[in-house]
């Protein structure tokens, strides 16, 4: 007697649901049991993507290439044979579209800085999936565990500038889930900032003073001088 089919399982034949551009998949869609033949329909959301049939219980093979964002949809595919016409669904499957980063870019709202300051580095790669890690070094050493940022925005560190050393070259690196593409940023250097001596407030008071006797001085002249030259005539 015709046997009615299984629901049929749905599964990636790369055995990952992370894709990238331009790449070619391939979906399995197979009822375990029931009477053959079976025609397979694949669908992305509600919309019809491609049929196959199948003579008996092997598996149908869906080939598809992602070409865009909206190719990483919700995909199901329905089994029908003679039995089973209203078909039986199988689950749900969901790609990841993985992009590479872009270069990270590290920053600070100051450049300069003096000792027992607290500064901020900031580090963000303005393109690739998320979520992505970023590391932040001095030299070659690394100076922070890993930050994983799930959010299109900067990890940012806190530092304390304790001595002349920590006037070093700072970098970051960024990484996501896309194979090889580990990404270092520009290189960033605080500079000292000047620190005003109390003299200086000073000096300058002393400056002004000095300026303002010589200009009272320079009026006083016409005052004091001229007529005493006439007196003496």
């Amino acid at each position: 007697f015709p046997e009615m089919l299984s629901n049929p399982r749905l599964m990636s034949v790369q055995r990952t649901l992370n894709v990238v551009m331009n790449q070619n998949v391939s979906l399995s869609c197979h009822s375990d049991s029931g009477s053959p033949p079976v025609t397979y329909t694949l669908f992305k959301h509600s919309q019809q993507v491609s049929t196959l049939n199948r003579p008996d219980l092997t598996p149908a093979l869906f080939n598809l290439t992602i070409n865009s964002a909206s190719d990483v949809g919700e995909y199901k595919c329905k089994a029908e044979n003679k039995v089973s016409s209203a078909g039986k669904y199988s689950n749900s499957l969901n790609f990841t579209l993985i992009e590479p980063i872009s270069k990270p870019v590290l920053s600070s709202p100051t450049s300069q800085a003096k000792k027992g300051q607290n500064v901020t580095l900031s580090c963000l790669s303005e393109n690739g999936s998320l979520p992505i890690t970023y590391v932040f070094f001095k030299g070659k050493q690394n100076i922070s565990p890993p930050v994983k940022i799930h959010k299109r925005e900067a990890a940012v560190i806190f530092l304390y500038i304790s001595s002349s050393s920590d006037f070093g070259t700072y970098k970051c690196r960024a990484e996501n889930s896309f194979r090889n593409n580990t990404k270092y940023s520009n290189s960033f250097n605080f500079t000292l900032a000047e620190e005003r001596s109390h003299s200086q407030p000073l000096i300058i008071s002393l400056g002004l003073i000095l300026l303002l006797f010589i200009i009272g001085f320079a009026l006083a002249i016409p005052f004091f001088i001229i007529p005493s030259y006439k007196a003496s005539e």
